[in-house]
Parts: C-alpha cells; sequence; structure tokens
C-alpha cells in the first residue's frame, strides 16, 4: 500500500471525506534564473520563496513534473535541471504568483 493512502470507513451513509487542497501561501515574488555548470549542462534556479519548507516542496514539485525534469530543494531555493526559465515564469504567473526572469 501507497505510504500516503489511507482506509476510512463510516457507517455515516452522507459521510464525505474531504481531500486537503494544496495551498502554497500567499502570493509570491520568485525571481528564475539560469546557470551553465561544468560539461554544458544548465540549471533553472527560483529564488525569493518566503514560507515554509513543506510549501516549496509543493511548488518544487508542481514545477518538475510541468518540465518533466529532475531538480531538488536547497538553500530555500528551487533548483529544476534544464533550461526552463521562460515556462516556469509562465507556468508561476499562471498560478497568481509574480515570476520575473534574472541574469542573462
Amino acid at each position: 500500500m501507497a505510504k500516503n493512502s489511507h482506509i476510512v470507513f463510516s457507517t455515516d451513509p452522507n459521510y464525505a471525506e474531504e481531500t486537503p487542497e494544496r495551498n502554497t501561501g500567499s502570493k509570491q515574488d520568485f525571481r528564475v534564473m539560469r546557470r551553465k555548470l561544468g560539461g554544458g549542462k544548465m540549471l533553472t534556479i527560483v529564488t525569493g520563496f518566503k514560507g515554509n519548507l513543506s510549501d516549496l516542496k509543493i511548488i518544487s514539485k508542481d514545477l518538475k513534473t510541468s518540465c518533466s525534469s529532475g531538480g531538488t530543494v536547497k538553500n530555500n531555493e528551487i533548483l529544476i535541471q534544464g533550461d526552463h526559465r521562460d515556462k516556469i515564469v509562465s507556468i508561476l504567473m499562471n498560478k497568481g504568483h509574480i515570476a520575473k526572469p534574472s541574469g542573462g
């Protein structure tokens, strides 16, 4: 069974389990930049998040899924493998955040 699955039993015929919505806090002000690593590989870095780590990880997972790429959260920054700066800016703006490209 999956780690986050659970079983609920109720004799109430009107019982409906509420699924918690993923709340990523208030509107954030992000800066999205690219960095070239050794070997010519690109890294997209998202900075400027203010909030708790679990909300940052939720945003990170959504971005990695949308970009079909790997990545991690480190030092309150989201690191995504590859050059996805413009795509990430548009995704964050569509979610209601402020996002601006940074750097060259």
